[in-house]
């Protein structure tokens, strides 16, 4: 069910705005008619900026014409479909076929910048199985060289408030359990609007994986030349022939 936004503040743009009766606005905004009688008087909300419920999508200007006209009217909240579908989902969730190939990146991307959350709940965020979850964790899924961690949020797969509820709750867990987050981890801590700026990461072929740290040289030699300029032959040396001790003297 719909909520109204800034119900005080509503009540003082009422108040302030219209001739609307103080049991149409107390209605309305949940609140008693006293209350919206100390409004009028200046006793209650003193300092309060009126919030316009017409500009702001949640009245229009006929339902406040009409209650002004008919003292019995009843203001209704006007119906956003934005809000719409943001209360407690219940059961499983359903992702539709034509996302359902997001997942494996939207999984990747929450391990890899949220790896607070449980399997739990990312399960719950986008409508997947634990052991699919475990095998991109331990990056043996089948096609783990191929998948790029995109936000599920950015997919479609979830919603923001969904995200930042069960993020709140995973550190507020760890926080409890005596468990303090890392430097690293709190470096991937990242926003929607980060996340999709940010570059691919670079692929490396399958055939040369685990020849990144393969060198020639032998790790326990000193690649700097320890050689002593006595080591060093003289240039003009090697234009000396080999012969007596006596330079040989021009003719």
């Amino acid at each position: 069910m719909a909520k109204l936004l800034h119900p005080k503040a509503t009540a003082v743009w009422l108040v302030d705005n219209t001739t609307i009766s103080f049991k149409q606005i107390a209605d309305f905004v949940g609140m008693h008619e006293l209350e919206i009688q100390g409004i009028a008087d200046g006793d209650v909300a003193a300092g309060v900026k009126g919030f316009d419920p017409i500009t702001n999508n949640q009245l229009v200007q006929a339902d406040i014409d009409a209650a002004e006209k008919n003292p019995l009217a009843k203001l209704k909240l006007k119906f956003n479909a934005a809000a719409s579908g943001e209360e407690k989902r219940r059961g499983p969730r359903y992702t539709p076929l034509s996302k359902r190939q997001d997942r494996p990146a939207s999984i990747l991307w929450l391990v890899k910048f949220h790896p607070e959350l449980s399997d739990g709940q990312v399960s719950k965020l986008v409508g997947t199985t634990k052991p699919t979850i475990q095998a991109i964790r331990e990056r043996t899924h089948w096609n783990i060289a191929n998948i790029q961690p995109i936000d599920p949020v950015a997919l479609g797969l979830c919603k923001q408030s969904e995200l930042d509820a069960a993020v709140q709750k995973a550190a507020a867990k760890r926080a409890a359990e005596g468990v303090v987050m890392s430097d690293d981890e709190r470096r991937k801590l990242v926003s929607t609007e980060q996340s999709l700026e940010m570059d691919a990461e670079p692929k490396m072929p399958t055939s040369i994986e685990g020849l990144e740290t393969f060198s020639l040289a032998d790790d326990d030699e000193d690649d700097s030349d320890k050689r002593s300029d006595d080591d060093f032959a003289d240039a003009d040396s090697f234009f000396n022939l080999p012969g007596g001790d006596e330079e040989e003297q021009p003719r």
